[in-house]
């Protein structure tokens, strides 16, 4: 009986012992591996970077004239053309010179006139002083004089027409200055920023202070983004770009870079480039100011034979390897070596690879081939008892 009971556990232990060693020479003799089967599929290269949109021309309206603003005809978000009066300042202490310099203009005429008559007088005078020294009446010397002052008149009257032209360049100096007082937009444009009120004096000395700042075209935006330093030199004008902003988190707009600016952008540091993405805004939903976050496609190759970049940075370890050396002497420099898994074996193939965005490899040329299997990583211990979705099992050995 004793025997009896003693069977059971016996057959119990040897069943558990061999369980055990299954597993462990399972874990021990058969490693398991990541994989991935080789594709077709898109590779995009892109850069990221963190811009602010803004109006492709952007017009600071400002003044010439110092004086109180007497008048606001345009404010936030109000369309204005070419011409249009937005703004006025006092015009009084203007109009003031004006008249001044009027008044002057009327001076130096009246001047003019004056000696113009004078110098009629002065003509005469001198033709009859001629026949009065032919017929010996006067003396030579009365002659000459008489001579003398119409020659002086000649010359006041040339200096009165120059003293004329200078009234009149001050009059319209003043004039000039007058007009400056209605402040103008220069372009066909809306106002998207307003810095004065009526009863603001504004003092225009070294620095043009800015009242009016006008959007010549909102329909046309740009994003002036800053690009690292190591990213610049992959970018160029014409490459597609899309970008989206805070307000509209499910929509993704499109652009193209306009610009690569080469003037360099120092904030501690670190060096950034100024990379100008032009974009249409027909629907006006793009604001300036808005931070959008950019991507720029440098590159991209679509339905090409790929294989994740993990494939290319795996490499076996001495437990398969052992002693076996794999030279690549005989081939090409541009050629990768990949490791197949072929029938559970190990198998290393070489490939030329291409494109990369960081998650896929552009197969170029090699030994692939559509729906191959390829070795991306070994599983550790743990990940491997974590269970077998992702993995492998490979025999030791090579081929």
């Amino acid at each position: 009986m004793a025997a009896k009971r003693f069977w059971p556990i016996a057959v119990a232990v040897l069943a558990v012992a061999a369980i055990s060693f299954y597993w462990l020479t399972r874990r021990t003799d058969q490693p398991r591996y990541t994989t991935a089967t080789v594709d077709r599929g898109s590779i995009v290269r892109s850069v990221t970077a963190t811009g602010t949109v803004n109006p492709v021309i952007t017009v600071q309206l400002g003044t010439y004239d110092s004086g109180p603003i007497i008048a606001i005809y345009a404010d936030f978000n109000t369309p204005v053309k070419a011409g249009q009066l937005i703004a006025k300042i006092d015009p009084r202490p203007f109009q003031v010179k004006v008249d001044q310099a009027a008044a002057a203009l009327a001076n130096a005429k009246a001047q003019l006139i004056k000696e113009q008559a004078d110098m009629v007088y002065k003509k005469l005078t001198l033709n009859r002083d001629s026949q009065l020294v032919e017929a010996n009446v006067i003396s030579q010397d009365a002659l000459d004089s008489a001579r003398s002052a119409y020659d002086q008149d000649v010359a006041q009257t040339s200096l009165d027409r120059a003293n004329i032209q200078q009234q009149q360049a001050n009059l319209e100096e003043a004039q000039v200055n007058l007009n400056y007082t209605n402040i103008i937009s220069p372009v066909d444009g809306t106002v998207v920023s307003r810095n004065v009120d009526v009863g603001q004096t504004v003092a225009a000395s070294f620095q043009t202070p800015t009242l009016f700042l006008i959007a010549k075209d909102l329909t046309q935006m740009q994003v002036d983004t800053n690009v690292s330093e190591s990213d610049i030199g992959n970018l160029r004008t014409g490459q597609p770009a899309d970008f989206s902003v805070d307000a509209f988190p499910d929509r993704v707009f499109e652009g193209t870079v306009g610009q690569v600016r080469k003037a360099p952008v120092t904030v501690q540091n670190v060096v950034t480039y100024d990379v100008v993405v032009n974009v249409p805004n027909p629907e006006f939903l793009l604001a300036p100011g808005m931070t959008a976050n950019v991507t720029i496609i440098t590159a991209r190759r679509d339905n090409v034979l790929r294989i994740p970049v993990q494939a290319l940075r795996f490499t076996p370890g001495k437990d398969i390897l052992g002693n076996t050396t794999l030279s690549i002497a005989e081939k090409s420099v541009r050629q990768k070596r990949v490791w197949l898994a072929d029938s559970g074996i190990l198998k290393p193939v070489f490939i030329v690879p291409g494109l990369d965005d960081g998650s896929y490899t552009e197969v170029l040329s090699g030994d692939l081939k559509l729906g191959d299997i390829v070795v991306t990583n070994k599983v550790r211990t743990t990940d491997a008892e974590s269970g077998p979705a992702s993995s492998t099992s490979l025999h030791l050995s090579l081929r």
